[in-house]
């Protein structure tokens, strides 16, 4: 398909598999027809209709003529002195993506995006200069994990172990496609992954994490909190003004409450910001309200120079006052911060 330019097909990659099924059934297909098909799309990755050769030339001009392959293709790649590599998709519109794979000795975790750009003008992230395009449609999600595992294949012999949603945009407020795809990795047709090795990250978007509960993905909720006072917070992320900390602590106690799972608290460390112990004692007191651990993760510069890392000393510090309180504390070392790859970091740059 010629970039930017409209189409009346359906693009039939962003049909879940029942989807598929009912509109081969409404042409008249026989069901093994869809079956065939779905394989021929997402287990062989075929991108042409002509070249599902199992299927009836008639059938596969009916499909050319009603439907279109759209899928999201690598340009441009790049690999930290750590091992962490970035890839820059391009999507059918001519807009551009950024997933990460960052693996160590025992897994390899897929970074992905869910959105073109990101609406929430999170101050300190560099995803929020890019503006909000547009949502990511499910199986341009699921092309950057393909992506991904192929590469995790290559470079360790191993497929990928863990998913983050964790790059550009806010997953919760691209919420269907985000469901399909959980749903495409979990399945046994898909991935076959457990949902435990899927971590969600949000702003928070409290209708939206209540929502994920109900759902009973029993995928793992992240909360990129940064503040526990709603002054400070709301000077980093705007949104908060919206969802101020007490809607927040009422969602995340729902979300423990429906699905028993323990909220992972993301804190990103500035320099003369958050990093005192005025700012540990909040954050311990908003974790009292639920199980939760805390991965406190030092700010990775961008072109934001409002914004400083924090000293390792005051790191350090902060990390042990949570951890007298009897939290569970990991301070997360950064990766891929030499090719802009790290937590706020992603900005289609290359």
């Amino acid at each position: 398909m010629t970039v930017g330019k409209k189409s009346k097909k359906i693009n039939i990659r962003s049909l879940t598999k029942e989807e598929l099924s009912l509109a081969i059934a409404e042409k008249g297909h026989p069901a093994f027809r869809a079956k065939q098909i779905w394989e021929w799309l997402w287990k062989k990755q075929t991108v042409d209709f002509k070249q599902m050769s199992s299927l009836s030339l008639p059938l596969r001009e009916q499909l050319n003529k009603e439907f279109e392959i759209l899928n999201a293709v690598p340009f441009h790649s790049q690999l930290s002195k750590d091992g962490t590599f970035k890839t820059t998709l391009r999507l059918f519109d001519g807009n551009v993506i950024e997933a990460v794979l960052i693996p160590d000795a025992k897994r390899n975790t897929a970074c992905i995006s869910s959105q073109v750009g990101c609406k929430l003008g999170c101050h300190f992230c560099a995803t929020a200069s890019l503006g909000f395009k547009r949502n990511l449609s499910f199986d341009e999600i699921m092309d950057q994990l393909f992506c991904l595992d192929q590469k995790a294949i290559e470079q360790s012999g191993s497929k990928l172990s863990n998913i983050v949603f964790m790059g550009m945009g806010e997953p919760l407020l691209n919420f269907e496609a985000l469901l399909k795809a959980i749903q495409m990795i979990t399945s046994p047709e898909g991935m076959g992954m457990s949902p435990t090795r899927i971590t969600v990250s949000t702003v928070g978007i409290s209708k939206q994490i209540k929502r994920l509960a109900d759902e009973k993905t029993n995928v793992n909720l992240a909360l990129s909190l940064h503040a526990a006072n709603d002054e400070l917070r709301s000077s980093l992320i705007p949104f908060n003004d919206v969802e101020p900390i007490k809607n927040l602590i009422d969602a995340l106690r729902y979300y423990h409450e429906v699905t028993g799972q323990r909220i992972t608290i993301e804190y990103i460390l500035f320099d003369k910001l958050n990093d005192d112990l005025k700012s540990a004692k909040e954050l311990a007191n908003f974790c009292r309200n639920f199980p939760v651990k805390i991965n406190l993760i030092p700010y990775n510069q961008t072109d934001m120079k409002q914004f400083k890392t924090a000293q390792m000393r005051k790191v350090t510090e902060f990390a042990e006052f949570l951890k007298d309180m009897n939290i569970v504390v990991n301070v997360r070392r950064s990766r891929g911060s030499d090719i802009s790859a790290a937590c706020g970091q992603l900005a289609n740059k290359g």
